[in-house]
């Protein structure tokens, strides 16, 4: 997937517009794992809505190029852009319980995708669908094939998310905060699951998340996000190493380390400015320890600093 020049735009009722995405670029290679992360308002969850183009009213893409498997998402109609999602491309969302139908069985809810997609029979679409609930680790899955989201844990119904999203065998899968409303033991279960089910069937992995213990894990490359923007991209290794950004410092800052002692750990003070008032120039100026003159009267453009490392910051300008 190539993401160029997106922008997707809220228009609020007291005639303000809230920049949501504001003209990023985002691309994820044939098996990656690529990481965007950030704090909560800075836009990756509505990047991967755009990408799913599930923005509603008064939400709307106003410019870009989402090419998937070589076509250009945003030329697709609505009927045409159902064939891509959960066939090409599938989600997973943040809040598993809100995500699934209450009023259908877990079975169901996954035969609908193959039935609509794969064009299975009921009979076919039921075997298929317990095989998929086998392989992402549910023991009793004839049992659960015929349970109510209600009925199961959170852990267990965000498996049951993720059996419906690789059910087509998807090339790209979107993960937005997977593990969020999730006790630390099963996080880390969920992510190893993502992860095997990437490696078992050759997809792409676009993971969303503000846990960098998470993108330490598993990422390849890394995407910092702050107010609509990308603000640093690099290999994960080079990013937790050779941060640039002062955003990106401030956050790797925030992690405890087992090498050192310290009575308080760093903060990043204010926080991220609404999406319709963003400051004059850089929209990290406000909370940035290093800002300048001239970062309050324009906004950086993304500043390539070699082949794999880019960032959007006044300070890397020379080079």
């Amino acid at each position: 997937m190539d993401v160029k020049d997106l922008k997707t735009y809220f228009y609020l009722d007291d005639q303000k517009v809230a920049r949501a995405v504001d003209d990023v670029d985002l691309t994820v290679n044939a098996g990656e794992t690529v990481a965007l992360v950030g704090e909560s308002g800075s836009g990756k969850s509505i990047t991967s809505l755009s990408i799913m183009q599930l923005i509603n009213k008064p939400g709307k893409i106003v410019d870009g190029t989402i090419s998937l498997l070589g076509q250009n998402l945003l030329n697709l109609s609505d009927k045409q852009m159902t064939k891509v999602r959960g066939n090409d491309v599938a989600m997973i969302f943040q809040e598993p319980m809100t995500a699934l139908n209450p009023v259908y069985t877990i079975g169901n809810q996954i035969s609908e995708v193959l039935r609509k997609h794969k064009k299975m029979n009921k009979k076919q679409a039921r075997r298929r669908a317990i095989e998929l609930l086998k392989m992402v680790g549910f023991p009793r899955a004839e049992d659960t094939f015929d349970e109510y989201p209600h009925q199961l844990s959170g852990g267990m119904r965000q498996r049951a998310m993720i059996a419906i999203a690789i059910s087509c065998e998807p090339k790209l899968l979107i993960a937005d905060e997977p593990t969020t409303a999730l006790d630390v033991t099963i996080q880390a279960q969920i992510i190893d699951l993502m992860n095997e089910m990437k490696e078992k069937l050759d997809m792409a992995l676009l993971l969303i998340t503000h846990d960098l213990g998470v993108v330490a894990e598993y990422a390849d490359r890394v995407l910092v996000m702050y107010g609509g923007q990308i603000v640093e991209e690099a290999p994960k290794k080079r990013l937790f190493k050779e941060s640039k950004h002062p955003y990106t410092s401030g956050l790797m800052e925030s992690l405890p380390s087992i090498y050192k002692e310290e009575e308080r750990l760093g903060t990043i003070r204010g926080t991220v400015p609404p999406a319709h008032s963003f400051p004059k120039g850089c929209r990290f100026s406000s909370r940035c320890p290093h800002a300048m003159d001239q970062c309050f009267e324009s906004n950086p453009d993304l500043i390539q600093l070699d082949h794999e490392h880019s960032v959007r910051c006044y300070l890397y300008t020379d080079e």
